[in-house]
């Protein structure tokens, strides 16, 4: 399937500008739940029995006490005996159909978050995170509502066919006018599930829009406070709080056309039944009892009715959710694991590191032009040039977060595309130059790849980093981060990722600028730690400062995406003017 990202708008189909739903991913988790939906369908027809039995009760004690002049106790007694149980079969059925419902949310939930995670970086760079969010929580809620409509509607349905038969078998043509307004109401309800479709997708999506302005404002307030542009976003948000007022009243407007005929319809047959029935009352051709009953019975239909009209409604937002839910899972990852993956044999020392003519281009732009580059393993190289050079590219082709677009990326002697990507990524890590820390403890953080980690050992990787300042924090290793790390310095926030990475002991490590955002001060107790970090393993740095460049055994010169030249930090400062100008622009933009 070719790859399309969500999109924030609906999409042209065949309803009304809709494309048709696919249910199948709903349908699936259905299937998985069938017995608890099963059991709450089937408490909600003996519930249905039950709702049945009390005007049939009641017809017969009114009849009853006006044949005998008597109360009629015992009567009245079944009829409480009804109520009782229904009113526990009612709360059973709504209990198992909530309960079921919450768990289908919650598998579809896992399901779209497993399928985003295992989906490759090029979906990522065109999604925004607040359509996603969206997507697993909106989008979801209205999934959820439809979900718990389902054993009740179909009670519901129950009800309705066990009171028509009823009505039929006590009086036809009181039946007939009961259930004239049935065919209007399937037209009308027909006509307005045409009608919201639409208007709900949009209100939907106009959601999708503003949750990711809203993600951006706050995830990046730094930078709106720090420009002073806390109008520009509240301008942003207004806009996209119009939109969904728009969209709503859209929405609102369909909704007041439709439902109020849909709630009065049912009404019509009700007060049919109590004008025939009442002169057939005082012409002694039914009697009291039984007009009581039946008026019972047709009052029976009404709310079913208005809740089918509901289920419609709710079924359409599900639909609208549905849609963009499958925006999401249709995506096929473009990076998978081949069926039978060969497997890598790490050692001590290692892997081998090969980039064979290996060119690669984000979308039109390309990046890298044949690059050919070998590290052996146990040593390590720096790869230094301007911006985009193609640096960076190359440590995620190594990750295999992106495959070349011509030539291939080798590890231990294996192309990536022959492994699975996971077993690429245990034995390749990376201190990226944006740290990201959860909002957990300092240990959790640091134990990120390796969760059963002892104390002894994240401790020992903090160490190793130069994160001596891990003790002085309030709680230590079990101080909780603020959201990103932010309650920590740029270095400090470096050095638990640079411990974090150690931690999980890899092949080959990746330095992505990793000491960028350490103080000159404290740089060389970093090198320290990560010199001692290199030995045993294959190491790519990608800097700019001379110190951190100098760590490696050969220094790549990257020009325009490709390799310019080769040789250590040495024999580049002193026959390759490119470099030198690299690390003048570097000290000058310092």
């Amino acid at each position: 399937m070719t790859e399309r990202p969500p999109r924030a708008a609906p999409s042209r189909g065949t309803v009304r500008g809709v494309r048709s739903t696919d249910w199948s991913h709903l349908l699936d988790v259905l299937r998985e739940r069938r017995r608890g939906i099963a059991a709450a369908v089937v408490l909600g027809v003996v519930w249905t029995g039950g709702k049945i039995a009390v005007p049939s009760l009641t017809r017969v004690a009114i009849d009853r006490s006006l044949e005998t002049g008597s109360t009629a106790v015992g009567w009245a007694l079944w009829i409480v005996a009804a109520g009782v149980v229904t009113g526990l079969l009612t709360a059973g059925r709504r209990y198992l159909a909530f309960r079921e419902s919450r768990t289908v949310e919650a598998r579809l939930r896992r399901r779209i978050h497993d399928h985003v995670l295992g989906l490759h970086m090029g979906f990522h760079d065109r999604s925004q995170t607040g359509q996603l969010m969206s997507r697993m929580s909106a989008d979801l809620n209205q999934v959820q509502m439809f979900v718990v409509m389902v054993p009740l509607t179909v009670s519901h349905v129950a009800l309705i066919a066990g009171v028509t038969v009823v009505l039929l078998v006590t009086d036809p043509l009181l039946a007939l006018v009961a259930l004239i307004p049935l065919p209007l109401i399937t037209m009308v309800a027909k006509r307005f599930s045409d009608a919201i479709h639409p208007a709900v997708l949009a209100v939907q999506s106009e959601q999708a829009q503003l949750s990711s302005v809203v993600e951006e404002s706050i995830s990046g307030v730094r930078v709106v406070k720090g420009f002073g542009a806390e109008q520009v976003r509240l301008d942003a948000v207004a806009v996209e709080a119009d939109d969904i007022q728009r969209v709503s009243l859209d929405a609102a407007r369909v909704r007041a056309r439709f439902l109020p005929l849909m709630e009065l319809l049912p009404g019509l047959g009700l007060i049919g039944v109590l004008g025939i029935g009442g002169l057939r009352v005082l012409d002694g051709a039914m009697s009291v009892g039984e007009l009581v009953a039946y008026n019972f019975y047709v009052t029976l239909l009404v709310w079913p009715l208005r809740s089918i009209s509901m289920t419609l409604a709710f079924g359409q937002r599900a639909a609208a959710a549905l849609e963009r839910i499958d925006e999401v899972l249709s995506v096929a990852p473009a990076i998978v694991a081949p069926s039978e993956p060969a497997q890598l044999q790490a050692s001590g020392g290692g892997l081998k590191v090969e980039l064979a003519d290996v060119h690669f281009a984000y979308g039109d732009a390309t990046v890298l032009h044949g690059i050919d580059l070998t590290i052996d393993a146990g040593t390590s190289v720096a790869l230094v040039g301007g911006t985009a050079a193609g640096k960076s590219t190359v440590a995620r082709l190594l990750l295999r977060f992106y495959d070349p677009t011509a030539g291939s990326v080798r590890l231990g002697g294996i192309d990536l595309r022959d492994l699975d990507p996971d077993d690429v990524r245990r034995n390749v890590q990376m201190v990226f130059e944006d740290t990201l820390l959860f909002h957990d403890t300092v240990a959790a953080n640091i134990a990120f790849a390796r969760p059963d980690a002892s104390p002894a050992d994240i401790t020992a990787a903090a160490a190793a980093a130069g994160a001596d300042f891990i003790d002085d924090l309030p709680e230590g290793f079990d101080t909780v981060l603020g959201e990103r790390g932010y309650s920590l310095s740029g270095g400090q926030r470096q050095r638990i990722a640079i411990a974090r990475v150690l931690l999980a002991d890899p092949a080959v490590l990746i330095l992505d600028d990793a000491t960028s955002a350490v103080d000159p001060a404290k740089e060389h107790e970093i090198r320290s730690a990560m010199a001692t970090a290199m030995v045993g393993r294959t190491t790519i740095v990608i800097a700019h400062r001379p110190g951190t460049i100098a760590m490696a055994d050969r220094v790549v010169l990257l020009d325009g995406g490709c390799i310019a030249a080769v040789g250590t930090h040495d024999e580049l400062l002193r026959t390759e003017p490119r470099y030198r100008a690299v690390l003048a622009d570097d000290d000058g933009a310092r």
